[in-house]
């Protein structure tokens, strides 16, 4: 077969899609080796309690962009009072709770269950007497259960998922495992929908607290000297840290929305390629997709998903995760040259690598065509990535990002170059393996800058 030369291939792309201000694969790149850091985007100033404000601190979860990000991208292209604002890589809804607390419109997907229940409680304000009530009278519960007397609790059955036995009883000991149970049990005869999700997300997150599982790992690691959290302890300690976020949060949000927040807030448990508004309805979408090989966010949240039931099958959950190793695609390749000659370089060290790398992007373009389908005219997508390197490859998502936008139809209309002083991301990898590692352990950066990249439909 002759091969295609790239100028060729992309004088195609150019053609198929009519823009005439398309920048060249070279023109990217350039671009990207001479952008300075824009300092204003680092946000380095902020501390942790300026960026977990709110409701932001729920629960944990990798790779979360800040809300003042979120912020300052819609002071800069929202103009007007009323906007729709969407982000189909939702994870813990930074984006969502930014654009509620405006009044805006916010919707988008995630395709980890965990993620959805994640941004639904954050995004709901609850009156704070009524949460406080629901909240003591289940924390005196909870205190009857860590009594050691005999009492009228001692004959609440544990709710253990026996599906997930085998997985349980790994992670955890046999005391938590049941003192989790009866919690878990107490939360679900909670008749109010809302507070009982309050309650799970809370459940949620001091479930890593209170397992073997490795404190701040990315992976799925037991830690046979750990120490687990009392679980009774744990949850009270997270719901009196969760009710006032609430109470911040309640402070600022429009109260004139409150009692119909379901016509504001449109999010969904999807695919990141199907979102759940129509054509050209959208002012402004920001996101962050995920990292490639960066880690599974499915096993990431694997204690999550078993406790609460949320995937009848995790093998099978798993494939459907964009970035994820399971995803693979045959006789199928990126429009991106940029990608390609990335792939390419890196089937030469590793081709089970290579395609995770090439799914990823194949499946980010069909996000694109999305989101130019969404947008309004004069509207912008906004794409926070960082690139990384594998096997001695630089895997440059940015730049593929950046020609990638402009083949679904978009200008390339800005790139931000942002430092990430305190991002909640892995930043350590080894050079051989591409494997996240100790500091102490790795000889190169993850991800020491990051960029955004900004779309605009004309």
């Amino acid at each position: 077969m002759k091969e295609v030369s790239t100028e060729t291939l992309f004088k195609k792309r150019i053609d198929n899609i009519g823009l005439k201000t398309i920048k060249t694969p070279e023109d990217i790149i350039l671009q990207f080796n001479t952008k300075e850091i824009d300092v204003d985007w680092s946000f380095a100033k902020y501390k942790p309690s300026d960026t977990g404000k709110w409701t932001h601190g729920y629960h944990r979860y990798p790779a979360k962009f800040i809300p003042q990000l979120v912020e300052k991208l819609i002071d800069e292209y929202v103009p007007q009072k009323c906007a729709h604002i969407n982000d189909p890589f939702m994870g813990c809804g930074t984006t969502i709770v930014t654009a509620v607390s405006r009044g805006f419109k916010a919707s988008g997907t995630d395709i980890n269950k965990i993620a959805y229940l994640i941004t639904k409680v954050k995004s709901t304000p609850i009156e704070p007497e009524y949460l406080n009530k629901k909240i003591e009278q289940l924390l005196f519960k909870i205190e009857l259960l860590n009594e050691t007397q005999m009492n009228l609790y001692d004959k609440v059955e544990p709710l253990i998922p026996q599906k997930y036995i085998d997985k349980i009883n790994y992670w955890f000991s046999e005391k938590a495992k049941n003192d989790l149970g009866k919690i878990l049990r107490l939360i679900y005869e909670e008749d109010d929908r809302i507070i009982r999700d309050f309650f799970l997300v809370a459940f949620s997150h001091i479930l890593k607290n209170c397992s073997m599982w490795l404190q701040g790992s990315t992976k799925p690691t037991k830690d046979f000297k750990k120490r687990p959290t009392n679980p009774y302890i744990a949850l009270r300690r997270h719901l009196v840290k969760m009710y006032k976020g609430n109470n911040d949060f309640y402070k600022v949000f429009p109260h004139n929305i409150i009692k119909n927040i379901d016509d504001y807030l449109n999010i969904k448990v999807g695919d990141a390629k199907e979102q759940p508004v129509s054509d050209n309805s959208v002012d402004l979408i920001v996101t962050s997709s995920p990292y490639v090989t960066s880690y599974e966010y499915a096993d990431l949240h694997q204690l999550s998903t078993i406790w609460l039931e949320l995937a009848d099958d995790l093998t099978e959950y798993k494939r459907n995760f964009i970035g994820t190793s399971y995803r693979r695609y045959e006789n199928k390749e990126p429009k991106s040259l940029i990608a390609r000659d990335i792939i390419n370089k890196l089937s030469e060290k590793s081709n089970k690598i290579a395609k995770e790398v090439e799914s990823f992007f194949i499946d980010m373009e069909e996000v694109f065509d999305e989101s130019f389908r969404i947008l309004k005219k004069g509207g912008r997508c906004c794409y926070v990535i960082g690139n990384t390197r594998l096997r001695g490859v630089d895997i440059l998502n940015a730049e593929v990002f950046a020609e990638s936008l402009q083949y679904s139809g978009f200008k390339l209309d800005r790139i931000i170059k942002r430092e990430i002083p305190s991002k909640i991301l892995p930043q350590k990898r080894d050079k051989k393996t591409g494997r996240f590692a100790r500091n102490d352990e790795a000889d190169t950066e993850a991800y020491p800058i990051e960029y955004i990249i900004v779309g605009l439909k004309e």
